[in-house]
Parts: C-alpha cells; structure tokens; sequence
C-alpha cells in the first residue's frame, strides 16, 4: 500500500490540496480559488464555508489525480493563511459571519488607542508582536462587538473562534476537534510568546472570554495524540499543523539559527530561524513560535502585506496584464523602471513600518512612462520590501545572511529573483521544490507518524533548483534604496 501525507495548503485566494511521497517530491496536486469581498475601503472578508468547500474538493480532485483512496494516506498535515478570524457557533457549526482577513485594517483606531494608553510595549514583551490590525485579537473583539448578542454568547461558551487552521480541523473532525497549533496562536496577540500558553493579561486587554478559545497543540503530533478527520468514513490523524510561513521555514530545512527563508505568495514573509529563545527586536520585527516538534524552536518574522498581489492588481485592477505570467516578459522589455517606483501599501505598510494608514503610492511618473516600466516597478516593489526587511533581521540578529532560500508563486519569476539577488547582495537561492509551505505541513506530519524518523532526514531532501548571484554594483543598489525610500515616505499616513 503506497503510503502518502496530504497537505492541506489553505490560503489567502485559493486553497490547494497536495500528495507528497516518503522522499518529500509532489504527487498530484488540486487548487480552487475563492471570492475576496471588500465591504469598504480597509476591510477585506471570506466566506468561511467557501473556504473549507474549496477545501473538502480538492482533496477529492487530489486523490482523483493520483489514483489514490483514503488508505492510501498516512496522516494530514495543514498549514493556513494566518491571523484571518472565523468566528462560529459551536451547536451548529454554522459561521456567524465572514472571516476577517489578515490584510484588513478596521481595527486600526482600535489599535491606536491602545498604543496612546502605553500597551505597546507589555504587548510586544508578552506576544513579540505589534499593535496592528493585522493580528487577530482585535478582529475577533470587533466581531464579538458587531455579532448580535456576540460577547454574552461568547462567554456562554457558545461561539468558538479560530484562526483557519482551527476551523479546518473543525470541519475535517465533524465538530470533535477545537484546537489551534502555537505557531498559529502566536499570531493572535493573545499567546504568551515565552511559555506558549494563552496570556491572561492580554485576554483582559483585548476583551475575549477564555470560553471562546481554542485547545493549543504542537506543530507535529504523534498519530495516538491527533486530530482524527473523517475521509470518506475513515480516520486518518491530523498530525501536523503551522501557520503558512512558519510551514515554509521548515519545508525550507532552516533547521539551523540564522538560516532564512522568503516567501514570495500574495504578501511577502521573512523568517530567520533565532533558536530556542524568543529574540525581542529592536528594529520593528516581529517574534513568533516557528515550530513545535519535539522543542519549540522561535524566529524573527518581518511580513510586507502586498507582494505577489501588486501583480494580481496590475492584472484585475489595472487589466495592464492577462495573465500573471506575462509580467516577467512585459518588465524584462525594458532594461530599468525609468526613475518609476510604486509603493504597493494598498492595505497599509507592515514591517518595518508598521502604518495602518499608508497607501498605494506610484512616484516618478513621466510622459516616456509605459506599462514595461510600471510592470518593471511592481516586480521591484516586491523586492525593494524584502530588502527592507532584511536589513532589520540583520541588524536584530547580529548576523549576516548568507543566502536566502525562496519559495511560493512569484520565486518562480526569474528576473524578480535576480532584482532580489542584486539588492540584497546575498545569493537568493531557489528550491527544486518550491511548494516548501505545503512540504513543511506534510514534513510536520510525516514526522509524526514515523514517515520521516528526524529534522537531519528531512533536510537531506533539500534541492537547490538554481542560485541566483548578485551582479550590480554597491553605490547603484545604495542610490536605488534611496529613491525607494523617499517614494515610501510618501505613501505614509496617507488614509488618516
């Protein structure tokens, strides 16, 4: 009986389902989108049962392609779109309302009011994140706030919260299950980042009643201990589960300190393993649990919320594009951006900036201006963020990258690659796999059924696809920064 771990890839526009084998190589694959609703300027929703049928059919469509059964799968692994707050009551399992999406920012007084009562700093010592509406405390307050009789219910204990690796366990468990992993609770602003328990004091300052809170588990479960979805009437164990980017990090093999991973899917993550204690930093970055696999292990997080979308933009918003393919071409036409910079802070800028209110912002626009140019300057914003963020990791850390491993759907274009490379002045270094968010859940789970027996065999299946190099001179990638940076400041503060 060929043994298989399906991963469960649920993310911000699509969910996917993928069958890896015992060496860690893609069998079949399925994808489904799903809407985006925008209410209002700021917010952005899902439909919670849009999400897990999207879900529940690719897992048939994956199963179909590889011409498997149920049996034929060892254990589940999941990895989700984090922060993003489902709400739902616990008799009917029925959502009270859209899903709050981690990109939107109704929150954002919320979070300013705390931070001119003096919170920040207790709340970056607790959780090692930041004030923002990007987290999902404040989400999941407003929710309880707007539902009709939403807090009283709550603290009945009849309405449960989760981020979507809860409510995808929910529904794959018909119910039983009500748990969250510590790498997707570190997300919440309401983990205690050092002992990996929910923090009293910031229940009490966020307003949410413990009633309403999910069971905390590892990263990586043994099969005895799991999660037990029903597929097709059988039991198969949910042995691992990690928030998207911690999920990366581990499919990248960033098993040693230092090590670090991009992520290049509709926002831009930069995870740099930090070890076995949480790294408080200094230059606006964020901490967060990176995995529980027999030892917790932490890494310093800097997040850019547009990235791979600035593309989707140019293609639905702008219709500039057809396709997202065509964007290497288009750029590649013209051998520089023409003085243009676009600043894509459509939902306001993340680390290091951390401003709720910026927004998008094209500067240096000329009548020789084409649409190469803006294409050209939307694959540079991605990399111009992400060099950004570098800089503080560097800096938090004390140490100098030696190369950074890539993943999700934009490394796959090879002049943004190259762009990275170049202003990062490090080799960017692309995987044979690059479905690493989807390989770490199923390595996480594998780990704990015994397909893969250590953290040193999953590394061993690591494979460089192709390394890009640096080319371009010091002073023209410092003079560049440059102009990158006076364009961000004039997106800042924009929407207040």
């Amino acid at each position: 009986m060929t043994r298989y771990v399906l991963a469960l890839d649920q993310g911000t526009t699509s969910s996917r389902s993928i069958l890896f084998d015992a060496r860690g190589q893609p069998v079949a694959a399925a994808q489904k989108e799903f809407a985006q609703h925008f209410p209002e300027p700021g917010r952005v929703e899902h439909d919670a049962d849009e999400i897990w049928s999207t879900q529940a059919a690719t897992i048939a469509e994956v199963l179909v392609r590889a011409r498997a059964t149920t049996a034929d799968v060892a254990a589940i692994g999941i990895t989700n779109q984090r922060e993003t707050t489902v709400l739902w009551e616990r008799a009917t399992g029925r959502p009270v309302s859209r899903a709050i999406v981690w990109q939107d920012r109704r929150t954002a007084p919320v979070c300013d009011q705390l931070r001119a009562a003096g919170h920040e700093p207790a709340v970056a010592r607790t959780t090692g994140l930041r004030l923002d509406p990007y987290f999902s405390a404040t989400k999941l307050a407003w929710l309880l706030d707007h539902v009709a009789d939403g807090r009283r219910r709550a603290e009945r204990g009849e309405l449960a919260f989760g981020t979507v690796d809860s409510w995808l366990v929910w529904k794959l468990t018909q119910g039983r299950e009500h748990v969250t992993d510590v790498t997707n609770a570190s997300r919440t602003l309401l983990l205690d980042l050092a002992t990996a328990r929910w923090s009293e004091p910031m229940l009490a300052l966020f307003g949410i009643p413990p009633a309403c809170l999910p069971r905390l588990v590892a990263s990586s479960l043994p099969a005895a201990a799991a999660p037990q979805a029903l597929l097709d009437g059988r039991a198969v164990p949910i042995a691992g589960i990690a928030g998207d980017q911690q999920a990366a990090l581990f499919g990248q093999a960033c098993f040693t300190p230092g090590m670090a991973k991009n992520t290049y899917g509709t926002g831009c993550f930069m995870l740099m393993n930090s070890g076995a204690l949480p790294l408080e930093s200094q230059h606006r970055l964020l901490s967060t649990i990176a995995w529980d696999c027999g030892g917790r292990r932490y890494a310093l997080e800097g997040s850019v919320f547009v990235g791979g979308a600035v593309v989707q933009w140019l293609r639905d918003g702008l219709g500039l594009i057809a396709s997202a393919d065509e964007i290497e071409g288009l750029a590649a036409s013209v051998t520089d951006c023409g003085g243009v910079y676009l600043v894509p802070a459509f939902t306001g800028l993340g680390s290091p900036h951390w401003d709720a209110y910026a927004r998008g912002t094209i500067v240096g626009l000329t009548r020789g201006t084409s649409r190469a140019h803006l294409a050209r300057a939307a694959l540079e914003s991605i990399a111009f963020q992400s060099a950004d963020l570098l800089d503080a990791m560097q800096a938090d850390s004390g140490r100098a990258l030696q190369e950074l491993r890539v993943d999700g759907g934009a490394a796959r274009n090879d002049l943004l690659m190259q762009i990275q490379a170049d202003l990062l002045g490090v080799p960017v270094v692309r995987p044979a796999v690059t479905e690493t968010t989807a390989l770490g859940a199923a390595y996480l789970a594998g780990l704990g059924v015994g397909i893969w027996q250590s953290a040193d065999e999953v590394a061993s299946n690591w494979r460089v696809e192709r390394r890009f190099e640096p080319g371009r001179p010091g002073p023209e990638i410092a003079a560049r920064r440059a102009e990158w940076a006076r364009a961000v400041d004039r997106a800042r503060d924009w929407a207040r």
